[in-house]
């Protein structure tokens, strides 16, 4: 499919692992077909993101509340439904004047149909598996095969129907030079500006993905007390969780979460030696600035979900940390009552795969000392 001089329009609203999962794709576009112009339409909060990146040409913020917000009660889906119309008027009138030739729909959901709706015209394709009726807004359809596991091979997918191939130079993290800029400024201020560092993010969306507070304080006294500081990261909302941690630590914390942007996160997350993380957008984040990951995993399966690396498939320059004598992993469960899974992850499994991992002489960037 010849794509130059072509618009393109990519839906993806969120969340953020999926949103790095299709970066790829729009690389992959952009590097085939330069001259085209690609446009996305995303959450707000994850729109600086996008604007960061070289690939991508427009983005179109949009915001659009949770139905299942429970601050917001009985209100949560009148709010929604208002919001949504307002956005879909808003995008239609955008793109009047400006149509795009092929909206590629990766989401997959009723929503993310009326999105690609709102395009005069245009070649539509999206999943033949898709949930809520999505698939009646489409006229091309691409099919999983079953042998297809993890997120990030599902989305190549679009690149196979628009005949191009995703290659290692498709897989990289664009940051600009002021979120790097300012992110050096704050490892400066914590006196952090060290080589080895670890990022770690503690947070996760379900609550079957967390690792217990007091384990994450013994690692990171275990880290610093081996001299390697470690800046936790997170969004504002993960910021109390993360004060509770600093809490049970003999060592001063080093605390990034609601001082740095999300792209200034993302550009501490490239600079470090070795990102600690649960499976969460930020670890996605980590592998696609192939920055060596040391991954918790529990409740989700990480041949679908984990750190994903098209140069390196058999997972070497990242570590899967899982209590593999339990027979309930990968039950995909939001909630349990005992989290085993987790807390059988002891923080000297964790310490003996990050001192690994720094160990194999690997470099913020993921370039080892020979390869720089």
């Amino acid at each position: 499919m010849l794509l130059n001089n072509k618009r393109i329009l990519i839906i993806k609203p969120s969340s953020l692992g999926d949103i790095v999962h299709t970066l790829p794709v729009a690389h992959a576009i952009k590097r085939c077909f330069p001259n085209c112009f690609i446009g996305w339409i995303v959450q707000q909060s994850f729109a600086p993101l996008l604007q960061a990146d070289d690939s991508i040409d427009a983005v179109y913020p949009i915001q659009i509340p949770s139905t299942s917000d429970p601050q917001a009660g009985r209100w949560a889906l009148p709010k929604a439904f208002k919001a949504t119309i307002n956005t879909l008027q808003k995008l239609h009138r955008e793109f009047q004047q400006k149509p795009y030739d092929l909206i590629l729909d990766l989401h997959a959901s009723f929503r993310s149909g009326l999105l690609g709706r709102t395009n005069p015209g245009g070649r539509r394709a999206g999943f033949s598996q898709a949930k809520e009726l999505n698939t009646f807004f489409q006229e091309h359809l691409i099919d999983i095969p079953k042998t297809t596991e993890h997120a990030q091979d599902k989305n190549l997918l679009f690149c196979t129907y628009l005949g191009i191939r995703a290659t290692d130079e498709d897989f990289h993290l664009c940051t600009g030079e002021k979120d790097r800029q300012a992110m050096q400024q704050f490892l400066q201020s914590q006196a952090a500006d060290t080589s080895p560092l670890i990022y770690a993010n503690p947070a996760a969306r379900w609550q079957t993905k967390f690792w217990p507070i007091e384990h994450w304080a013994a690692l990171t006294d275990k880290l610093h007390q081996q001299g390697i500081p470690v800046v936790f990261g997170g969004s504002p909302q993960d910021t109390e969780y993360i004060t509770s941690i600093a809490r049970l630590m003999k060592t001063d914390p080093i605390i990034a979460a609601s001082r740095l942007t999300l792209p200034q996160s993302a550009a501490l997350i490239q600079h470090a030696s070795l990102y600690i993380g649960l499976d969460s957008g930020p670890m996605h984040i980590a592998a696609l600035a192939s920055t060596p990951v040391a991954a918790l995993f529990g409740p989700t399966h990480p041949n679908r979900v984990g750190p994903y690396s098209l140069m390196s498939l058999d997972g070497s320059e990242h570590s899967i940390i899982r209590a593999e004598e339990l027979d309930c992993l990968e039950c995909r469960k939001r909630s349990c009552s005992h989290l085993s899974c987790m807390r059988k992850i002891s923080p000297e499994m964790v310490c003996e795969a990050a001192i690994a991992l720094l160990h194999l002489g690997l470099t913020p960037g993921g370039a080892s000392e020979e390869q720089r």
